[in-house]
């Protein structure tokens, strides 16, 4: 059980790793946000699971994580057609 919950905390912290040393390309970082969040739901997965609960909470997360990626890959379609890449150094945020 304890396994579990190390290995999900080393893949949060994996993503996070990633999230702070690939933040040249948007693409990575939505990545590794995904990483991060799988890692959470597997955390919840495996507490909820441990105290006997349903899984009617974390049902509910995986959706909001699901509509999360979708509107950042929305981003990433919007942000590459109009700077025709996805480094954060080609595009000025404030216009």
């Amino acid at each position: 059980m304890m396994m579990y919950v190390y290995m999900s905390m080393l893949m949060f912290f994996c993503g996070l790793m990633m999230f702070s040393l690939k933040r040249k390309h948007l693409l990575l970082m939505l990545l590794s946000m995904e990483l991060m969040v799988l890692s959470l739901f597997f955390i919840m997965f495996i507490y909820l699971g441990s105290l006997g609960n349903d899984y009617f909470f974390s049902m509910i997360f995986l959706t909001f994580s699901v509509c999360e990626g979708a509107l950042g890959l929305s981003i990433l379609v919007s942000m590459i057609r109009t700077h025709g890449n996805d480094y954060f150094q080609s595009f000025n945020l404030l216009w």
